[in-house]
């Protein structure tokens, strides 16, 4: 039941569209500009720097409250497992970040949330690698889904090897559980990009400009 109760307090938290929050603000509904998709990297696309950056930290960090007001409700009654149902609020935010039902269910893809995730799950030197890894990859290719699974990749690695190196501190069922967790929302971050691995593979995936500011 717990895990559910985290689960549904992520969801909600995940229901603050930054991206189309911020479109409304400028009069304009995101979702119906560029990819048509509400996270940063239309956002940027669409909108401007200033955008991609709000939305890319607006969605990053509702993930990390969720996290946060998880650990303040449950850290007294279910210490042994916080990490768990850390990553099950995780879920939650991103399931709510990707299916607003305010929005019918069309949100974004979901990676600055699981950006925020990463943060949360792992250290400091972790996310670093994965920030680092990102903005490579998308100066030298241009391609921002490129990126973004690289993200996720090391997001999945990432819970793994802290949880096989005993940073998580629980028994190992609790573990495996959690590994299933981050394996569904690495797939599910992949299959949301199917169409731009589809545009990669024919060579027409559109590739990122800097040079509309806002």
């Amino acid at each position: 039941m717990e895990r559910i109760a985290c689960i549904l307090i992520g969801y909600v938290f995940g229901l603050f569209q930054t991206g189309y929050l911020y479109g409304r603000m400028q009069h304009v509904d995101i979702r119906k500009m560029g990819s048509g998709n509400a996270g940063s990297t239309n956002a940027l696309r669409t909108l401007g720097i200033k955008a991609g950056i709000c939305t890319f930290l607006g969605d990053s960090f509702k993930c990390i409250f969720a996290v946060l007001a998880v650990r303040l409700i449950f850290g007294g009654t279910y210490e042994e497992i916080l990490p768990l149902l850390s990553i099950y609020a995780g879920m939650g935010a991103v399931l709510g970040h990707n299916f607003p039902f305010y929005l019918k269910f069309k949100g974004g893809k979901g990676i600055a949330a699981m950006a925020g995730l990463l943060a949360a799950l792992t250290n400091l030197w972790i996310t670093l690698i994965a920030l680092v890894v990102f903005v490579t990859i998308v100066a030298v290719t241009k391609y921002v889904s490129v990126g973004s699974i690289a993200v996720v990749l090391i997001f999945f690695a990432g819970v793994v090897f802290r949880g096989q190196t005993g940073s998580y501190g629980m028994d190992v069922p609790y573990l495996y559980e959690m590994y299933v967790v981050a394996g569904f929302l690495a797939v599910l971050a992949i299959w949301k990009h199917r169409s731009n691995i589809q545009r990669l593979m024919n060579g027409t995936e559109n590739k990122i400009s800097f040079g509309k500011k806002k």
